[in-house]
């Protein structure tokens, strides 16, 4: 079993991201602006306040560690973007060995085959657009690394959030870079299909340096 690292272990993703880990029998620290410590499924989940932009406590986490997996909002949060947390993280998963997991947003997938980018679309909502744009900043920042570090980023459908949490049902496709489409033309994933997923990659990794999606 994996010890993992969640930093927003306590939001809608990283919860069921934790509960999914939890139920297959990893140990989990979940890092939050605002700790949480009731609710937990596992005894061998932690609640610990923090931030991920805080390079001595990421460094910390990191020690024993398997993997740390980033859910937490891209866009400019209190004058800092989720981007600003990379280098840390780098330096972290470098000197631990930790493999480096990341929520990403489906904005930065594109809506077709060499199509555009589903965040610049006209129908893309005005106020998704700076979460969004932080996601691509950080995808890039990702893909154009030169450090030794294993990391893979996981993006949702575009129906996919609190508003649509769905149902677990534990059959879906996995795509690359191109949003996944239903047979009925629309484009979703549960949550818990979401988490499934993500902790399948932690659990039997397939994408090494790369960004993957997952769909219906």
């Amino acid at each position: 079993m994996a010890h993992i690292v969640i930093f927003g272990g306590t939001g809608f993703v990283g919860r069921n991201i934790l509960a999914e880990a939890a139920a297959r029998g990893h140990s989990i620290d979940s890092v939050s602006p605002t700790r949480v410590i009731d609710g937990s499924p596992k005894d061998e989940v932690s609640f610990e306040r923090g931030s991920i932009f805080d390079a001595e406590l990421v460094e910390r986490v990191a020690r024993g560690a398997d993997v740390i997996v980033v859910s937490m909002p891209a866009g400019e949060t209190d004058g800092k973007s989720l981007v600003e947390a990379l280098p840390a993280l780098f330096a972290a998963s470098q000197e631990d060995g930790v493999r480096l997991g990341f929520v990403s947003g489906a904005g930065t997938l594109a809506v077709s085959e060499g199509g555009p980018l589903l965040l610049d679309t006209p129908e893309f909502p005005a106020e998704a657009l700076d979460e969004a744009r932080g996601h691509q900043s950080v995808l890039e920042a990702l893909r154009a690394s030169e450090a030794d570090v294993d990391w893979f980023a996981l993006s949702p459908s575009a129906e996919f959030g609190a508003t649509h949490p769905g149902e677990a049902t534990e059959t879906f496709r996995l795509g690359e870079d191109t949003l996944l489409v239903g047979p009925g033309g629309t484009s979703s994933i549960s949550a818990a299909d979401f988490a499934h997923a993500f902790v399948d990659e932690i659990d039997r990794p397939q994408h090494n340096r790369a960004r993957f999606t997952v769909g219906y």
